[in-house]
C-alpha cells in the first residue's frame, strides 16, 4: 500500500452557542400574534448553563489526528507481528500434524491477512521469519499498511509544525517537506540543494530545524534500507531512538567506541576564564556566560558558595560538544554526544563523579548542576544516578538547549529546568519536537522561545542563549532566578577541572 500524503489542513471546529432566552427563536410562534398557540403549550427545554469548551487550534487538531495515526500504526505493527508469530510458532507447527486441513486453511487465512492490500498489506514481521519477509517487502517496496498511516502521522506532524514555524510553509521548505513525506529521495535532494541556494546552509537547517525528527524518520521508513526502520518507529511512539537513522547502528556501538573510565584533575583558569569568573553569581545569564568561558576542551567548574541562610552549597557547570573531531581525548566529543543521548553511564558521568570525589564535595551536601547540549545531558544522567543522588543531594538541574525530556532523576524532588531556543536542532533529538503529542512530567520547568536572532548552528551557542535571556525573555531569566534563589550567596571557590578519557 502506498503511502497517503495527507493535504488536508483541518479546520477550527466552532464553539456551540447555548441558547439566548433573550432572543427569541424565529422557529417559535409568539403568543402577541393573532392566530399563535397559547404560551402554554411551549415549554422550553431546561438548559444548565456551563462553561463553553475552549477552542481548540488547527495545529492541536493536527497532532490529535497524529497521535490516532500513530496509535494505528503501531497496533498494524503488532498485529502483525503476533500474525508471524503465530505463523511460525512451534504450536502450530505441531497442530498441523493432528488437523492438517484446519492447518492449512488458517495459514491461508493469515497470510492473506498479511499481504492483502486491503488489509496489513505485507505486514509480517517479527522473529527470524517475521523479519526476513519484512526486509525482503522493504527492499521489494512493498509498502504495509502500518507505514501508510506513520507516514501520515509524520505529515500531520509536519503541518502542525508548521502554524508556529512560517518557513516551514515557505514554497522551497514546503517541496522538501512534501518530497520526503512521498518518499521521493530524488526530489528531496534537488529540494534541499534548492533550499540551501535560496537560504544559505545556516538559514536552511533552522527553517527545518522543528521537524528535522520526522525528516529523519521518514527517510528511514522510505528507504529500501531494512535495518533503519527502528529509528522511525521509536520517533513515531515519541521515545528516544537507539539506532542511527541511516545505517540502523544501535547504540551499544557507541560503549565501545567511549569506554573511557574517565578522570578529572585540577587545573588553573587561563586569564580570560579567570576575569569571567571573578564577576560570575548566581545568576542563569552569569551561568551561561561561565559555560561559554569554560570552552569545550574538556574544561568544567566546580563552585562552593556560602549562601544566605549559612549552608555551603556548590554547582557544577558542565559545557557541550567540541564539534572539532568525532572522538577526542575528552568526554566532550560527538560520540560522547551520542553515548550521552542513549545512556546514563557515560565517560563524562563518571569523569564528573571522580571530579566530585576528589574535590571532597561532603557527604549529604547540596548539589546544582548546570550544563550546555552535552553538558545538559550529563547533568541530568548524573541526576538519575541513585549512587551519586545517594551521596549528594542534586537539588537542580539546569539543562541549557538539551535533548533530555526522555531522562528521569533518581530523586523526585530535583527540579529540572530546561531552557530551549525552538530555532535550536539539538534539543530535538531526544525524539519531542515542537509537534509531538508528548510531554514532559508536571513538575518540569520547561521555558521554549523563538529567538530569530541566530540560525542553526549560531542559534545553539550559549552566546545565543545569553542574548535571549539577557533581552526580549528577560522575565525567564527572572523566573530562573528565582527558582534557583537557594544558591545566592558568597561564591568562596571556584575551581576549574580538565575531564580526560583516560
Amino acid at each position: 500500500m502506498a503511502p497517503q500524503v495527507v493535504d488536508e489542513t483541518a479546520q477550527r471546529l466552532p464553539a456551540r452557542r447555548s441558547p439566548d432566552p433573550a432572543t427569541p427563536d424565529p422557529a417559535t410562534p409568539d403568543p402577541a400574534t393573532p392566530g399563535a398557540a397559547p404560551a402554554a403549550a411551549f415549554v422550553p427545554a431546561p438548559t444548565a448553563p456551563g462553561p463553553a469548551a475552549p477552542e481548540r487550534t488547527d495545529a492541536e487538531l493536527l497532532v490529535a489526528a497524529s497521535v490516532l495515526l500513530a496509535d494505528a500504526a503501531l497496533t498494524a505493527k503488532r498485529s502483525g507481528a503476533e500474525l508471524t508469530g503465530a505463523m511460525f510458532s512451534w504450536r502450530f507447527g505441531l497442530e498441523a500434524l493432528k488437523r492438517p486441513g484446519w492447518a492449512l486453511s488458517t495459514a491461508v487465512s493469515c497470510a492473506r491477512a498479511l499481504t492483502d492490500s486491503a488489509g496489513l498489506g505485507f505486514g509480517a514481521n517479527g522473529g527470524a521469519a517475521g523479519e526476513l519477509l519484512r526486509m525482503a517487502g522493504n527492499m521489494t517496496y512493498r509498502r504495509p499498511a502500518k507505514v501508510a498511516m506513520a507516514v501520515d502521522a509524520f505529515a500531520l506532524r509536519i503541518k502542525a509544525a508548521a502554524a508556529d514555524h512560517p518557513n516551514l510553509d515557505a514554497p522551497a521548505a514546503r517541496r522538501l517537506t512534501e518530497a520526503m513525506v512521498a518518499g521521493n529521495r530524488l526530489e528531496a535532494a534537488r529540494a534541499m540543494r534548492a533550499l540551501i541556494e535560496l537560504l544559505g546552509v545556516t538559514r536552511a537547517l533552522t527553517t527545518v530545524s522543528p521537524v528535522i525528527m520526522e525528516l529523519l524518520a521518514l527517510l528511514g521508513l522510505l528507504d529500501e534500507n531494512p535495518v533503519n526502520d527502528d529509528f522511525s518507529w521509536v520517533t513515531l511512539a515519541g521515545g528516544v531512538p537507539t539506532t542511527d537513522p541511516f545505517l540502523g547502528l544501535p547504540s551499544s556501538v557507541l560503549k565501545f567506541l567511549n569506554p573511557g573510565p574517565g578522570r578529572a584533575e585540577r587545573t588553573e583558569p587561563d586569564p580570560i576564564l579567570a576575569k569571567v569568573l571573578a564577576t560570575s553569581r548566581n545568576d542563569i545569564v552569569s551561568y551561561v556566560n561561565d559555560i561559554g568561558a569554560l570552552g569545550n576542551h574538556g574544561l568544567v567548574l566546580l563552585r562552593r558558595v556560602a549562601c544566605a541562610d549559612g549552608a555551603v552549597r556548590y554547582v557544577l557547570l558542565l559545557p557541550g560538544t567540541s564539534f572539532g573531531l568525532l572522538s577526542n581525548s575528552t568526554p566532550q566529543d560527538l560520540v560522547g554526544a551520542f553515548d550521552g543521548l542513549l545512556r546514563t553511564d557515560t565517560t563524562y558521568t563518571r569523569a564528573a563523579k571522580k571530579l566530585l570525589r576528589r574535590a571532597g564535595v561532603p557527604t549529604g551536601a547540596e548539589l546544582m548542576i548546570v550544563g550546555h547540549s552535552l553538558g545538559g545531558m550529563t547533568a541530568m544522567n548524573l541526576a538519575s544516578d541513585a549512587e551519586l543522588c545517594a551521596t549528594h543531594r542534586v537539588t537542580h538541574v539546569i539543562a541549557i538547549g538539551s535533548p533530555i525530556d526522555s531522562k528521569r532523576p533518581a530523586d523526585h524532588t530535583t527540579r529540572v529546568i530546561s531552557l530551549v531556543n525552538k530555532h535550536d536542532v539539538i534539543p530535538g533529538l531526544d525524539g519531542r519536537g515542537p509537534a509531538s503529542p508528548h510531554d514532559i512530567p508536571e513538575s518540569w520547568v520547561e521555558l521554549a522561545w523563538l529567538d530569530e536572532s541566530y540560525d542553526y548552528p549560531l542559534s545553539h551557542a550559549p552566546q545565543a542563549y545569553s542574548d535571549a535571556l539577557r533581552g526580549e525573555f528577560t522575565h525567564y531569566r527572572d523566573q530562573v532566578n528565582k527558582l534557583i534563589g537557594a544558591y545566592d550567596g558568597e561564591v568562596v571557590g571556584n575551581q576549574p577541572y580538565m575531564l580526560r578519557d583516560k
